[in-house]
């Protein structure tokens, strides 16, 4: 009788138990194992600042999986705090440290798929402060509640305004501390469009957020293993506690021992089955770079719908499938205090970069008629390529119906549509609900 096809998933957060689960499914018989260096698996990473704001009440009700149940319902032995530390290619085995008893063992493998995800950029020079934190894990959530439990924390800064420090500035000024955000650009949000910068901007001034734009370094002063002030072009701030929120990269130093092929963002690079550039080796999540259907071009696009959509496709192929996975229409969105923004596709600077000549539309309106309660204005942006009229991109802030316009634009995005094809579809209208005239067809009657 021929021994079960031997699966090993390194990484348990979205892409991991994803790919893990389906190996199970599409092959009941495989022997799968999945490796976790930290203590927790299968975590709502994107929940985390709510569960910081207290929207969401327990950081447990982000933890979907324990070790126990997914061995249950799933079929997979799970190891947490095991951390992997060499892949030996070519007699296809993983060298594996358990962080509790620190032994270390060999497990074989007929087929690995890398599930390692992302690791937060740093500032050295005030990494090792005890006021200084990331947010990227149930274990960094769990350190700062305590330490604004602890220290009774009235002030924060936080360093850098992308969609997580925007996300958290909301959530920490929910409990009531006084939120300073720094950037090294001039504007919040620095890879939006500009409009959508300087909305956000009004925006923060509106919520007595402080923004601090154009830092090009500060000086920190320690006290007691803390960061006690920042000079900031001669201002002195003085955070009880620091989050730096500078963007993420791929954490791949194990598929970098093991020589696997990476791009230029240093993302492990993969075929349209998620094979890497060894046979035996599959990758999925933030990990890895993904096919842009824009650019056609790889990029680096670390979001979770992403890496559970592609864990799947990585599990069911490392099992014996043949799934090919399509190239990706970024379409991201993040709660700013009271709006939403909505991003798709290209930016004005990302198509710039990719040298495509093009041309935009934007427009100011109701997001429902004037007259009715709640109706309050929000702001589209339409990038669109000059010589086929395709739609290239678009930007919205405002309200929750911004996450419907974005997933409009992403479908006619996929299906190469023209930018005059928004004023052909026949949106619904009632007044509780909808805009007489759609937001959409006004930026499509624009251009035409």
């Amino acid at each position: 009788m021929n021994n079960p096809i031997k699966i090993i998933v390194v990484g348990g957060n979205a892409a991991g138990p994803a790919a893990a689960a389906k190996g199970k499914r599409v092959n009941p018989s495989a022997d799968v194992k999945m490796f976790e260096a930290g203590e927790y698996i299968s975590t709502g990473t994107c929940e985390i600042p709510y569960v910081l704001s207290g929207d969401i009440k327990n950081y447990e009700d982000i933890l979907y999986f324990s070790p126990e149940s997914f061995k249950e319902k799933k079929g997979v032995d799970v190891y947490t705090k095991h951390f992997v530390e060499e892949i030996n290619t070519q007699s296809k085995y993983i060298i594996v440290k358990d962080l509790l008893d620190g032994i270390t063992r060999q497990f074989q493998y007929d087929k690995l798929i890398l599930a390692t995800g992302s690791k937060p950029k740093v500032i050295e020079s005030i990494s090792e402060a005890k006021n200084v934190f990331t947010l990227t894990s149930v274990k960094d959530l769990i350190e700062i509640n305590n330490f604004i439990t602890t220290n009774k924390v009235k002030s924060a800064a936080i360093i850098g305004s992308g969609y997580i420090g925007l996300e958290v500035m909301d959530s920490l000024q929910k409990l009531g501390i006084d939120v300073t955000v720094i950037e090294k650009e001039k504007l919040p949000l620095p890879y939006a469009e500009m409009e959508i910068q300087h909305l956000i901007l009004e925006l923060l001034n509106q919520n007595d957020i402080r923004f601090c734009g154009e830092v090009a370094d500060f000086k920190p002063v320690f006290s007691d293993g803390n960061v006690r002030s920042l000079n900031i072009n001669g201002r002195i701030f003085e955070p009880d506690l620091i989050l730096v929120s500078i963007g993420f990269t791929p954490n791949n130093l194990l598929s970098l021992k093991a020589k696997l092929a990476t791009g230029k963002s240093g993302g492990i690079t993969v075929d349209m089955k998620l094979k890497t550039s060894n046979p035996h080796i599959f990758a999925a999540g933030d990990c890895i770079e993904v096919m842009n259907a824009l650019t056609n071009k790889p990029s680096y696009i670390p979001l979770a719908t992403l890496a559970h959509e592609y864990g799947h496709a990585a599990g069911e192929n490392a099992a014996g499938g043949n799934v090919r996975i399509l190239p990706v229409v970024k379409n991201i969105a993040v709660k700013i205090l009271d709006k939403f923004f909505v991003s798709v596709g290209l930016s004005s600077k990302e198509a710039a970069e990719y040298s495509f000549k093009f041309n935009s539309v934007s427009k100011i309106t109701n997001n429902l008629v004037p007259v009715m309660p709640g109706s309050e204005k929000v702001f589209g942006k339409i990038i669109y390529e000059n010589e086929s009229g395709r739609i290239l991109g678009s930007s919205f802030l405002g309200g929750k119906e911004v996450s419907g316009y974005g997933d409009i634009i992403s479908a006619l995005i996929r299906t190469k549509q023209k930018v005059s094809a928004l004023s052909d579809i026949n949106y619904n209208y009632t007044p509780p609900l909808s805009p007489f005239i759609n937001l959409l067809s006004l930026l499509g009657r624009k251009v035409k």
